[in-house]
């Protein structure tokens, strides 16, 4: 493997990496402030935030979730032939596709609202008006993602990054303050808890805002290199209106459908578990409370590792693109290599970690909450989901960037199906409740991530190094688990204290897994450097004898 493949796939490492610390930046700061949304709203008022964000995120999917990685992937494309002209103008016709995609959703839901909450939501009464307040959202994040997709498909992920963090950040002030407010103003009445949804989703409007004013004054430093590059450009010979927004529709259609396809899966499950637990005689109260312990309690703390794999998948498709249009098949092995075991040696102890520390963890984050026992038992149940979605994410980025795009639309759909199938006969034959959607959520990404694979495998006649892909990452996960689990139990007999306890046991883990991945071979010293600080902890690892040259 030459230098210039290591340089590039280290490159997709390093800014996926940059993407990768942000969304879970993202995701923390998510989940932190969630701690005072739930104690403020409950889980009833979690409940219908939830089942408004399912419709939100299906509409937000249909209308633009696509389009940053079908900007990148045509920008980066058109830019590795200097046909920036083309890039720039693929570009443009894909801004004015956002805004009408975009407007019209977002008018959708806000007029549609009360149609949507009468027809398939009918127990979360009020749920239309934290959806007219996340209408507007939608507009703003299908246009802010094709401004996202242009700085990706130039290989620069930190304008995303820097404006997600900020989003956040105001999202979570805006949706606390917000969900105090109207809370109160509300307190006693019977719409206290549809206010208090109300007052969360408010967050994620403004959030979606700022993030936009930043990456638009970004864009507009931004324009004099696009105007240099364009005037340098003699070779580009226009492309036609309809050939542009052709190429557009092809590219983002299979990205939508697959993310719809999974997106439904959320939309299933509280349908499902609405209507199946409904007819048990279950009450409409305790369907919201057991839904707002799933979705808050336990996906919200899943989300945070995944999103890992999720920015890895955004950075490399703009590489994986120029490889195979160049038909370079070392540098288009050796960055899906790189990728997926990037991806492994996170996703691993992530789900072991979240395994043997749930409860402690769920106990921490929601101290108020009377369902920390179901919830940590949620997350010690369902964590192994983590491994098997970053996987899942990841080939169907590869087989998007290799022109499959049909490929994860096909697979999604057909493990949805068994995904209903399985759930359904859960909730109506089994006693498992809540429980039941935990295993919906495993098995779902498990035969996507079967497909997947078998797909890139025929493609490319492609081979994941097995050993130090899973086998090494998962001895030292359970190695990591013991000994995390170990601290945590005697430090918490000696304080009595949780949040003692927990911090030098997330320590210890930290330090087990580092020291068996590379005792066991899992990463060699140039793979090491790929990682954000990987040169400083090669140096950690030389002073203990640890790295294998």
């Amino acid at each position: 493997m030459g230098a210039s493949e290591k340089t590039a796939a280290g490159n997709i490492i390093k800014q996926g990496s940059i993407l990768a610390l942000a969304s879970i930046l993202v995701r923390v700061i998510g989940m932190i402030y969630r701690i005072p949304i739930a104690n403020i709203i409950g889980d009833e008022g979690n409940g219908i935030y939830s089942a408004a964000f399912e419709i939100y995120n299906i509409m937000l999917i249909i209308s633009s979730y696509g389009m940053p990685m079908a900007v990148s992937k045509l920008v980066s494309a058109k830019c590795a032939e200097k046909k920036y002209k083309n890039a720039y103008q693929l570009f443009r016709y894909s801004m004015i596709f956002s805004v009408i995609t975009g407007g019209s959703a977002a008018l959708f839901i806000y007029f549609g609202a009360d149609m949507l909450e009468a027809r398939f939501f009918s127990k979360y009464q009020g749920i239309a008006i934290p959806l007219r307040i996340l209408a507007p959202t939608i507009f703003i994040v299908a246009v802010m993602g094709t401004l996202r997709g242009l700085f990706q498909g130039r290989k620069t992920m930190m304008p995303t990054a820097v404006s997600q963090i900020f989003e956040q950040i105001v999202n979570a002030f805006v949706s606390v303050a917000a969900a105090w407010f109207l809370v109160r103003k509300h307190q006693g009445k019977a719409d206290q808890a549809v206010w208090g949804a109300a007052g969360s989703t408010l967050g994620t409007c403004i959030g979606a805002l700022t993030a936009f004013l930043i990456l638009f004054l970004i864009y507009l430093l931004y324009r004099p290199v696009m105007g240099r590059q364009k005037r340098r450009d003699v070779a580009s010979v226009r492309e036609s209106v309809g050939a542009s927004y052709k190429l557009i529709v092809l590219t983002v259609i299979p990205i939508v459908l697959s993310q719809t396809v999974y997106q439904l899966s959320g939309i299933v499950d509280v349908t499902l578990f609405n209507s199946v637990m409904g007819q048990k005689g279950t009450a409409a109260r305790e369907v919201s409370t057991l839904l707002g312990v799933y979705s808050t309690k336990y996906r919200t703390l899943v989300n945070v590792p995944i999103a890992i794999s999720t920015a890895i998948a955004s950075s490399m498709v703009p590489g994986l693109a120029v490889s195979v249009l160049q038909g370079d098949m070392a540098s288009l092995h050796y960055k899906i290599r790189s990728a997926i075991r990037f991806n492994m040696v996170i996703a691993f102890p992530s789900a072991m970690g979240l395994s043997v520390l749930a409860t402690p963890i769920v106990r921490l984050l929601f101290p108020s909450s009377p369902d920390y026992v179901l919830g940590g038992t949620m997350l010690m149940t369902g964590s192994v989901c983590v491994i098997f979605y970053a996987l899942s994410t990841v080939t169907s980025g590869v087989l998007q960037s290799i022109d499959k795009m049909n490929l994860p639309v096909l697979h999604s759909l057909l493990s949805l199906i068994l995904h209903i199938v399985l759930v359904f006969v859960l909730l109506k034959y089994t006693s498992l409740g809540a429980f039941a959607l935990v295993v919906g959520n495993v098995t779902y990404p498990i035969l996507v991530c079967y497909l997947n694979a078998r797909s890139v495998r025929k493609a490319l006649d492609y081979r994941q190094d097995v050993v130090k892909t899973y086998c090494i990452p998962l001895l030292s996960s359970c190695v990591m688990g013991i000994c995390t689990y170990g601290v945590y139990r005697i430090v918490l007999l000696l304080t009595r204290k949780i949040y003692i306890a927990i911090f030098p046991a997330l320590a210890a883990a930290v330090i087990v897994y580092f020291v068996c991945v590379l005792k066991l071979g899992g990463l060699n010293r140039q793979e090491l450097y790929e990682f954000p600080m990987g040169r400083r902890m090669s140096i950690v690892a030389d002073k203990f004898h640890l790295l294998r040259d």
